[in-house]
């Protein structure tokens, strides 16, 4: 507990708890510099015997760590575990990612980094194991929202956004989110407004899904974001559809807890929505 308070006093809004009874947290971690270029997301699960017989569980988020890359940043940490066998490491480990990030950014290493989400999970032949049949959404139906704009959103009245209970299923955790829209800038707005709670803008995954229906063209406005959860934002659009709701946003948080769900992530995801919007 002294530690975790320490780090929490020390990071600030860069720690985040994102389940205090399960002791599951998340540290953003950049390399310092006013503009930082590379970033990575360390969540940490502290088991009963941390840290005097058990090392922390931990998940490294950043698109750009593979291979190579992450092996050696895992050895890094293992090797401050031995080195501190029954002490608390999480403050060396944090810095220890720093000090590598640091490096990156002042190497000559012009590669620059993806900062675009990849899913920890990846699945084959598993299409007959989801909770709904996918079928792709025509790409002419789908009509891309800009959210690069510099036009005021003082004119849209922010809709009220509902929170549905949150499931965990080993060590992850899913919670639903609704609001309904009637334009993309209440969607944008919706967004903006639960990106300001940092638990839900430390979520591994914020998968979310729309429908607007224009009635001067009798068509719909729609649109989806997987986040990194590879086809989750295409079969939570067609849950919407197939339940055939109208002027509704709905996002689906995930706190990825350390072990693999495969197919059951997409039915907790569809569920969690399915339940928030039948409420």
């Amino acid at each position: 507990l002294d530690e975790i308070e320490a780090l929490s006093s020390i990071y600030g809004d860069d720690w985040c708890v994102v389940d205090e009874d399960e002791k599951v947290y998340c540290i953003k971690i950049s390399d310092c510099l006013e503009q930082p270029k590379w970033t990575l997301c360390l969540q940490v699960i502290l088991p009963p015997g941390y840290p005097t017989a058990e090392p922390p569980v931990y998940q490294l988020n950043a698109s750009w760590l593979r291979g190579q890359d992450y092996t050696e940043l895992a050895n890094s940490l293992e090797e401050i575990y031995v080195q501190n066998l029954g002490e608390s490491i999480l403050y060396l480990w944090v810095e220890k990612i720093r000090e590598v990030l640091i490096e990156k950014a002042q190497s000559s290493d012009p590669a620059e980094p993806d900062n675009k989400k990849t899913s920890e999970e990846v699945d084959e032949d598993n299409e007959d194991d989801f909770l709904f049949d996918y079928q792709p959404v025509q790409e002419e139906s789908i009509k891309m929202l800009n959210f690069i704009t510099s036009e005021s959103q003082e004119d849209e009245e922010l809709p009220l956004i509902q929170h549905g209970n949150p499931v965990t299923d080993r060590r992850s955790t899913f919670q639903a989110h609704l609001a309904p829209v009637v334009t993309p800038k209440q969607v944008k707005r919706v967004l903006e407004k639960l990106y300001e709670n940092k638990k839900i803008a430390s979520a591994t995954h914020n998968i979310y899904a729309y429908r607007i229906y224009c009635e001067d063209k009798q068509t719909f406005l729609q649109d989806c974001e997987d986040d990194g959860e590879t086809a989750a934002g295409g079969r939570l659009l067609h849950l919407m559809q197939i339940l055939n709701v109208h002027n509704v946003l709905v996002v689906v948080s995930r706190w990825y807890g350390g072990i693999l769900l495969g197919p059951d992530r997409f039915k907790h995801i569809n569920n969690c929505a399915r339940t928030i919007l039948v409420e």
